[in-house]
Parts: C-alpha cells; structure tokens; sequence
C-alpha cells in the first residue's frame, strides 16, 4: 500500500486495491494494480467513497469499444490528495476533493466564454487515458490498465488532472458529498441552468432515478406548481414525493399514450419536460409532453443504443425547444463549491438519494442493484 506522503520526496509509484474490468460486462476483479506518480498539472488521490453511476454500467456493458480493456470504472468520487505533480498549486497533501469528469482550465474558448462547461482541453476523456499525455497511470503486472472519463475511481487510489477535481470543506462528509461529483449536480443544473425553470410552471420528468429526482428538487425550489414524474418502477411513487414530485404516471397503467395524459393533465402541455431515462424514443415523447410556444425539453440520460433522435419537424416549428445538458451546465471549479456549501447547509437534498452503503469488496453487488433497479445510489465505502 501507498506510503507515508508527507516525505518531500518526489511521489513514487505505489500499489493498492482496484476493481479492474478485463471486459464488457464481466464481474470486476480485485487486483493489485500499480498506480503511477502524479505527471504535470496532476494530483493522486486516496479515494474515499465513490458512488456506481448508470453511466458507469452502460460503460460497463458496452461492447462499442472492447480495446479499452482492462479497465477501470467510477467517476463520481470523493478523496484525500495524497501527492501533487509538478506545476500544482491550487492542491495540497491532505485537501478533500472531489472528482470531476469534466474539467475546467478556465483559458480555453469555452471556459471564457461564460456560456459553456464544454472545455477544450478537460473536455470528456472518451480514449481511457490522461488528458495531459494520452497514456494510462494504471498497470497490473506490467499490462497497462485504461481510465474511466479520466477518473477511475473503483481503485483505493487515482490520478486525475488538477482541472477535474474540486476542493471541499474538511467536515462535508465524504461518503454523500461524492454525489455532487455527478448526478445530484446534473439535476439540479438541468433545471436551473439549463432549463431555468420558472415560479408556477408544470414540469414532467421521465426516469426518477437520481438524476430525476434531482431534476424534480430543482423544479420544487424553483417554485414549479405542478411535477409530474414518469416511471415505470411503482415504487419511484412515494420516493418522488420526497423529492418534490406532485403527481406520478407509471406507462405501463395506461392505455393511451403517456403524451396525451400529460396534456390534459397540463391543459395542453408541459412547459418544461426532462428526458433522464437515456432512450431516445422516450426525448420524442418527452418532446410531444410539452406545450406548443414556449415548451422546453431537456434530454440528460446517454442511450445505450439507437442514439440518433427522431422527432416531427412540426414539434419545433411550432415553438417548442430541445436542448441537451452535460453536468447540468455547472462549470466544476465556479459553480461546484456553491451547491457543496448549499449541501452543507441543508438547503439541497442528497443524503436520501443513498440507498445503500457497500464495501469496496463487494462493488459487485452495487452493480446487480443497478441492472435490477434495486437502488438509487449505492456509496461504495473504500477500506483505510
């Protein structure tokens, strides 16, 4: 395991625990992983908790790119730094964080521009390695071992660019706040930054999952009268209430289209509709949900397959909006900071969204209860 980083020694490579993926949709396997020094501009991190993602299992599943193995999942993540690579200086030994799958350098066109989280250089990693050098900082017994969204975070320690972490407070806990790193945050940004919901509007959310239920906490602290949430998991009913959730449809109850109860129920339409499902067939019917004029529909989820989205021409010409949301439009560095302190000081929900707390050891469970739909958020617990 890692030694004693309070030398001032340059960082050496160190060995620890890691759930390695050696192909799509095969059990993770504990290994021995070595993980490599922090390069420029980098920091190594000792991984706290880290919560399974259901972008994490599409990955997972995933048969598109079958060269990216071995390797090693989990992004939405909180830690220690354990040592900092040349050049850094907004992190020291011993500072929380959280991981962030996108960065943020703040010189790039997207990053001045005040209107985009979509940075050039800490854009999404989608090729399994660092952004800095197009290598891996994982190996186990010599074979190199591929990143996940450059964080990797099924591992008891990481490497991630300076630019996609976020320094916490030293009291937020560290096994609820990793929520933030991911889908709480993007909930919540697509209804306040990407969609701007307004006081009194109707909004309808398909998929209560965590993203959806954070988009329903939005729309609720926005003022939003009327919160439809979609689902076809019974149970999501009284979770939704918690959340904000004001009337519930499960589809597979009706014998019309889930389009035309919403309309009635919203006297023509929603004003916001949100996809968090990751179906594309589902953004046309959230599409057809919302009103003629001034309707916003907002897609978050990442389709497994089918990714080309279809819809009348006729949907848009008569007013309505589709817009696509990455992390709910936060840029990681500026705006995270502000929801971690709303956290802290009670006024966002996170803690209800953690279903259960896993051990490291058994990360395979966490899985199973995502393909079952058994969870919401499982917290995996790193050992220390």
């Amino acid at each position: 395991m890692a030694a004693d980083a309070a030398s001032s020694s340059p960082p050496a490579a160190i060995t620890c625990r890691a759930a390695v993926a050696w192909g799509p949709g095969q059990p993770l396997v504990m290994e021995e992983v070595e993980v490599a020094p922090p390069g420029a501009m980098e920091i190594r991190v000792k991984v706290v908790s880290t919560s399974v993602c259901r972008s994490d299992v599409s990955a997972w599943q995933s048969k598109a790119q079958p060269d990216l193995f071995p390797r090693i999942f989990g992004h939405e993540a909180s830690g220690v730094v354990e040592s900092v690579g040349e050049g850094v200086t907004e992190f020291q030994v011993g500072d929380h964080v959280l991981t962030v799958f996108i960065g943020e350098c703040k010189s790039c066109k997207h990053c001045v521009s005040g209107k985009s989280n979509m940075c050039q250089k800490l854009g999404l990693e989608r090729k399994g390695v660092m952004h800095s050098d197009q290598k891996t900082r994982f190996s186990v017994k010599g074979k190199p071992v591929y990143h996940y969204c450059a964080v990797s975070s099924f591992s008891e320690y990481t490497v991630v660019h300076s630019g996609c972490a976020v320094k916490v407070g030293l009291t937020v806990p560290m096994d609820r706040v990793c929520l933030l790193s991911c889908g709480v945050s993007a909930g919540l940004g697509a209804a306040w930054n990407v969609a701007n919901v307004s006081e009194g509007s109707s909004v309808v959310i398909f998929g209560l999952g965590t993203v959806g239920l954070s988009v329903a906490q939005g729309a609720k602290l926005r003022g939003a009268s009327k919160i439809i949430g979609v689902d076809t998991n019974p149970e999501k009913q009284e979770k939704g209430k918690a959340f904000g959730v004001t009337d519930f449809i499960n589809p597979n109850d009706l014998s019309e289209p889930v389009q035309q109860v919403i309309k009635r129920m919203t006297d023509g339409g929603a004003d916001y509709s949100f996809e968090c499902v990751g179906d594309t067939g589902v953004v046309s019917t959230a599409l057809q949900s919302c009103s003629d004029g001034w309707g916003v529909t907002v897609t978050l989820g990442v389709p497994k397959a089918k990714p080309e989205v279809s819809a009348h021409y006729a949907f848009l010409l008569s007013g309505r909006t589709l817009k696509g949301s990455l992390f709910g439009g936060w840029r990681p560095k500026s705006d995270l900071p502000s929801l971690v302190d709303k956290y802290a000081d009670k006024e966002i929900q996170v803690d209800g969204l953690v279903t259960h707390d896993i051990p490291f050891g058994d990360i395979n469970r966490a899985l199973e209860l995502m393909l079952q739909n058994k969870c919401l958020r499982c917290v995996i617990h790193m050992s220390q």
